[in-house]
């Protein structure tokens, strides 16, 4: 499947949607929660240029995490209906989005509309919304712990796919340290909708 190449076709994605509700976080405590990962102006410079790399490559980057996913029973557990077997569409459509959430990585400015976007994201993993979005009957809930774990294998794999440009030792190496604190940032606030109430 081809990643849709304009966001008004991809089902259930509602990045600066007016209706989204407002991330818990204050700008300032953004700022902090930024600054506490590292992330500077030069991670945004190579994000930049990790999208440029990587927006022809996407279809393939998902093409690995899928076969992560779809080799783990107990991850692709969470796309399945009631009889345990998994949904297609809802796959189909979770891609999708997947390979938009590539390029927000890369080129969205993070600013409050990225911020609230990513605690929607958080809402449609956890219990609060997860398939409501997409309106199928599946496993109502992703545990905390496997978005935390998540961080390794999405770092970890889409450094093969920086390298295949012909960049520079260190200009890879600035790409995927800016996509490993993104990463990092992004979990953090998809963490929100699992804390309670002060303890985030």
């Amino acid at each position: 499947m081809s990643t849709a190449t304009t966001t008004g076709s991809i089902p259930g994605y509602a990045f600066g949607d007016p209706s989204l509700p407002r991330a818990p976080l204050s700008d300032e405590d953004f700022q902090k929660l930024k600054a506490t990962v590292l992330f500077t102006e030069d991670d945004e410079r190579y994000l930049r240029m990790a999208g440029d790399v990587l927006e022809d490559q996407i279809d393939d980057v998902l093409d690995l995490w899928y076969n992560f996913v779809g080799s783990h029973p107990h991850l692709v557990y969470y796309f399945t209906d009631p009889q345990g077997e998994p949904i297609g569409d809802y796959l189909q459509r979770v891609r999708a989005r997947f390979g938009q959430w590539i390029l927000d990585t890369c080129r969205r400015p993070y600013d409050r509309a990225w911020l609230d976007y990513q605690y929607e994201i958080g809402l449609r993993h956890h219990r609060t919304k997860k398939n409501q979005t997409d309106g199928i009957r599946s496993v109502d809930h992703i545990p905390l712990r496997y978005l935390i774990a998540f961080i390794y294998p999405i770092t970890a794999t889409i450094r093969s796919f920086l390298e295949k440009k012909g960049h520079s030792a260190e200009d890879v190496e600035g790409m995927h340290q800016a996509w490993f604190k993104s990463v990092t940032l992004q979990t953090v606030l998809w963490s929100i909708p699992y804390a309670r109430s002060g303890d985030w």
